[in-house]
């Protein structure tokens, strides 16, 4: 097997499974309770909450912990909308979001019907426009939330300079870096952000676990109610052996960034791209260098993209976003760039990570090339 949908989901790495396993077996205390085994838990979730801030260069007081980013991208579009309501009721996103900030809003906008959502169009890259964004506030906008890389076709937005929009009209904003986080070089204080989404399982942590970051004084309301655990803004017993392997992740993939490890990444993937581009009829899609470093999203012009993964069983890779799998029909992502569907019906996303080899890549190029060369005779 040739793993390359690293953007769907991370194997665990061996380091963060083997921080996980005492707090599976004897160190398994509530981290609410006073007692040695309790305040064990407790500090063990505190030294993770570190880790994960410094990752993205932030203070631990503003990293809550969550079971995932769609949990967190709820968390803001509900919990923000809900703590500035009475100073507006007008919400800013674009077309291109995961599903986990598009229905929030349709369901803020559908189904509260008192709440107003404006979804920004991309240009053929699935860039975000920031003058769109600008045009687009009305004096009831409360938030803006772009997505800090696209999980197609990878393409990184202009975040620092929508912040900085956002900064001049007093609104909040937040970016969904499920896909950046690990990836590149993550600061929000330059990215200027209110709030930032994390995954775990997309950074070699667990399913299950992930982050959210929340600028001191940022208006908001919790999504879960209960006791006060998260610093009163999640409650719920803390998942310690998970957010302990969220920590670790984060630990592992600042040091590979600090050691420019991503641009391993970025060479296997030009290496897949030049040699399919050499052989085939295909077209790139995304921004060619705004690009998250492991992703490569291709079209391969006359044929359907799911019937070539399906003669290639070897390979692991991604017709779409993997969790919206099953049917033949264009993203929405690529409806919004602009792709027509002939074009669009044949892409293939090939997402890389720190596990991929040189020797995979050029295993995979040789049976895609093949398989298209059969598929097409």
């Amino acid at each position: 097997m040739i793993y390359l949908d690293y953007n769907a989901t991370t194997p665990v790495a061996p380091e963060v499974k083997g921080a996980i396993l005492p707090f599976l077996e004897e160190s398994f205390g509530n981290p609410s309770c006073l007692y040695p085994l309790g305040k064990e838990a407790r500090d063990a979730i505190e030294e993770a909450r570190e880790k994960v801030a410094s990752l993205i260069k932030a203070s631990p007081d503003e990293i809550v912990f969550t079971s995932g980013g769609t949990e967190s991208n709820n968390t803001v579009i509900k919990g923000v909308t809900w703590a500035l309501k009475e100073r507006g009721r007008h919400i800013i996103t674009s077309q291109i979001e995961h599903p986990s900030i598009i229905k929030p809003c349709q369901f803020l906008w559908l189904e509260a019907s008192e709440f107003d959502v404006t979804f920004l169009p991309v240009d053929a890259y699935g860039m975000v426009d920031p003058e769109a964004v600008k045009k687009a506030i009305r004096s009831d906008t409360i938030l803006i939330s772009i997505m800090h890389a696209n999980n197609e076709v990878g393409t990184i937005q202009p975040i620092a300079e929508i912040a900085e929009i956002a900064k001049e009209y007093g609104i909040v904003f937040h970016t969904d870096a499920a896909q950046s986080v690990g990836k590149i070089d993550i600061d929000v204080e330059r990215l200027g952000v209110d709030l930032l989404t994390i995954a775990g399982h997309k950074l070699y942590a667990p399913k299950g676990i992930g982050a959210l970051y929340i600028r001191r004084g940022t208006p908001f309301s919790p999504l879960i109610h209960g006791s006060s655990q998260e610093m009163g803004k999640r409650a719920g017993t803390e998942n310690v052996a998970l957010a302990v392997g969220l920590g670790k992740a984060c630990e592992i993939l600042k040091e590979r960034l600090q050691k420019g490890q991503q641009r391993h990444l970025e060479r296997l993937r030009d290496r897949l791209w030049e040699r399919l581009n050499d052989k085939l009829d295909i077209k790139r899609n995304g921004h060619p260098s705004h690009c998250i470093p492991n992703t490569l999203h291709v079209s391969f012009i006359g044929l359907e993209g799911r019937r070539l993964l399906e003669s290639i069983p070897e390979i692991c890779a991604s017709t779409g976003a993997a969790c919206h799998e099953g049917k033949a029909t264009i993203s929405h992502v690529l409806s919004a760039m602009g792709v027509s569907k002939e074009v669009a019906i044949g892409a293939v996303r090939f997402s890389l990570g720190y596990m991929t080899s040189e020797e995979e890549i050029d295993r995979a190029s040789e049976l895609i090339i093949d398989a298209c060369n059969g598929l097409l005779r």
